[in-house]
């Protein structure tokens, strides 16, 4: 059984757009695409549904659709229909949400539970297309960006696009270029030249993915902002998360909060296998 791209709709047109982008999305991969609405118990909600299949029905791409109204807590449903998807979609902003840039309450709490990966759709609708024709990912030094180093190859890779892969670095003008041996030295300078962090981020993925134009950018400013720079020009937007230690969820941390609030394309946070 092929899992389904799982898209939550809420009747906002956030959630709409997400429609939009998750039908491109499903007939891409050739996945199901299923709707799935969180109702407070007694409350109608074929209406919504029916709005939101009629959508996903005029798109330029034909997928298998289904849909589902859920009652309860709408974080809670949809984290757990994440156990079984390729991945959750949600809209940028609910119909409670907060008003501007701001990832809504119950984005934020799926893109720090769920078990899949997690997309935001963000952006003008050039940024929703693939105007740009680039998908970019953010490279942390050691494993974290594994699993979402390889997702991004994948984007990139139906997409026929390019994948940009960014990793930041704020060096200090004071630190030695030959850090003295021994744990206690401090970390900034014990870390792996930027190019070997990228080497090894992306040689396996490269080695499946060998028709795929990968470009290296490698900046000394805040990581935060240099993917929110990078993404100004991007189609896709991927990050990683890591699971918290002795908790249910994962690490977003501030650069991940950072981009899920004001990316200006459609971001993806992967969890960490």
């Amino acid at each position: 059984m092929v899992i389904p791209l799982v898209v939550g709709i809420d009747g906002s047109e956030s959630s709409l757009e997400a429609v939009d982008w998750a039908v491109d999305e499903a007939a891409r991969h050739t996945v199901p695409l299923h709707l799935v609405h969180a109702a407070e118990p007694g409350r109608e909600a074929s209406d919504l549904i029916a709005v939101a299949s009629a959508r996903a029905g005029t798109g330029t791409a034909a997928v298998r659709l289904s849909s589902e109204v859920l009652y309860g807590d709408a974080a809670l449903a949809l984290i757990g229909k994440g156990r079984n998807a390729f991945a959750l979609v949600l809209g940028s902003r609910g119909l409670g949400g907060l008003t501007g840039l701001l990832l809504g309450s119950v984005g934020l709490a799926v893109a720090a539970r769920a078990d899949c990966p997690v997309v935001v759709v963000r952006g003008s609708a050039e940024h929703r297309g693939v105007r740009f024709g680039s998908v970019v990912v953010g490279v942390e030094d050691g494993e974290g960006s594994d699993t979402a180093v390889e997702f991004a190859f994948r984007e990139a890779h139906v997409r026929r696009c390019e994948l940009v892969a960014v990793h930041a670095r704020s060096t200090p003008a004071s630190a030695p270029s030959e850090p003295p041996p021994g744990s206690w030295y401090p970390r900034e300078a014990r870390r792996r030249p930027p190019a070997q962090v990228l080497d090894d981020a992306l040689r396996g993925p490269a080695e499946q993915y060998r028709n795929t134009t990968v470009r290296r950018r490698v900046v000394e400013v805040p990581a935060r902002q240099a993917l929110l720079e990078a993404a100004s020009g991007a189609d896709l937007l991927v990050v990683g998360a890591g699971k918290r230690h002795g908790h249910f969820g994962l690490q977003l941390g501030l650069i991940n909060h950072a981009v899920l609030h004001h990316a200006p394309c459609p971001i993806v946070v992967v969890p960490r296998k």
